[in-house]
């Protein structure tokens, strides 16, 4: 298919009209077909692999000299490896279905002005090797090259990612369909972290308007246009996101007893809600359907002229659910309607949020997790971050 980020790209635009194959997988670019020399004097095929630096839709200059080798250890063509150019050797898997050999460094006093220099210079430092045994090979096809770009669900590739070489590890984090029920200060929060992350659909119910109140505890900023028009939560959210990643989709309701069947095709939910029966009924509905959800609370309360209170994430997963009720993890109180009993600054509510969502990149395996703890408290005044409830 056409790749709209080589179009827009010239030095990736040049590569490919230069005949080399080349394609973007997983943020990261490959030049594939590059002939080399084995330690048996024989010509093999294998791969470059490079970061990718762009401004969105276009590569900028490359942050990264070094590039990483797929199909064994290149030599001369005499067989002796190539010390001058390999700076490590050694497996490194780079994302689901490319696994490096090792990694090359040449680096010209200038860097490489763009993708085109860089992947055409490590080319020529193998193929002339190659060409010692057999003249006739080379890394351009000579024809044209048909594109292949990753379908991702963001419009933009996450060189984030490739930058940092954990394209596999963040491949973790791609369930199908994942639920946010709530989306008050905590819940925008939540869908903030989870949208930069590779998951299929984002389900997002909220049946509540977008007020002033509202844009002051939630990420980026509401314009007085934009709350004038008085939107949906949901459908607010889904627009504002829309612009860097599909699969968000809206649901302008709350959810209760004829939608919340729903929630049963979700690999995962967070409840960003409010207490009260309303949290009590989904709560029981989750673990009827055994799927596995993390809710958020939080207790903010006045002491003089001050604001202490506590913030809470407790997770309920198939195996592990006693623990909700046992211990009272999760308050189904209704506090009352009035804002002044429900206090919630920006700060908390992205702490919260980021507690959250930490925990299920825990359970995914995205993060080392060592006191696998199911229920954590951040209390304000103390600055105390408590586990507790490990399995």
């Amino acid at each position: 298919m056409s790749s709209p980020l080589v179009s827009r790209s010239p030095d990736l635009r040049r590569l490919h009209q230069e005949g080399y194959d080349i394609e973007i997988h997983s943020g990261y670019l490959l030049v594939k077909n590059v002939p080399f020399a084995t330690s048996e004097r024989q010509v093999a095929f294998g791969t470059l692999v490079s970061e990718l630096s762009i401004t969105g839709t276009a590569t900028t200059r490359p942050g990264d000299h070094m590039v990483s080798f797929v199909g064994g250890i290149p030599c001369d063509q005499h067989g002796n490896q190539l010390a001058k150019i390999i700076h490590s050797i050694g497996q490194q898997h780079l994302a689901d279905g490319l696994t490096a050999d090792c990694r090359f460094s040449s680096k010209p006093p200038a860097g490489y002005p763009d993708y085109c220099a860089k992947m055409t210079a490590y080319a020529n430092m193998l193929v002339g090797f190659a060409q010692a045994i057999d003249p006739t090979v080379s890394a351009r096809s000579l024809m044209p090259v048909k594109m292949t770009e990753d379908q991702s669900v963001f419009r933009y590739l996450d060189s984030a990612s490739s930058r940092a070489r954990i394209s596999l590890i963040t491949g973790k984090l791609a369930l199908p369909k994942l639920a946010i029920v709530g989306l008050g200060g905590t819940g925008s929060y939540v869908l903030d972290l989870v949208a930069k992350s590779p998951v299929g659909e984002i389900h997002l119910y909220d049946g509540d308007t977008f007020f002033a109140h509202n844009a002051f505890r939630a990420p980026g900023a509401a314009s007085a246009d934009e709350l004038d028009a008085a939107p949906n939560k949901a459908e607010y959210y889904r627009a504002r996101y829309d612009a860097m990643r599909r699969g968000i989709i809206a649901h302008p309701c709350n959810v209760d007893e004829e939608n919340v069947a729903e929630l049963q095709a979700m690999a995962f939910v967070f409840l960003t809600m409010d207490a009260g029966p309303g949290k009590k009924f989904i709560v029981e509905k989750l673990e009827e359907y055994d799927v596995p959800f993390i809710d958020t609370g939080m207790g903010v309360y006045r002491v003089g002229d001050a604001l202490a209170g506590i913030l809470t994430a407790t997770t309920s997963i198939p195996g592990h659910r006693g623990h909700v009720r046992a211990g009272n993890r999760i308050t189904f109180a209704d506090g009352g309607d009035e804002y002044d009993d429900n206090i919630q600054i920006a700060d908390l509510n992205m702490f919260n949020a980021f507690i959250a969502v930490m925990k299920w990149k825990k359970l995914l395996g995205f993060y080392a997790d060592d006191e696998h703890e199911l229920y954590t408290t951040y209390t304000i005044a103390a600055n105390q971050l408590l586990n507790a409830d490990q399995p």
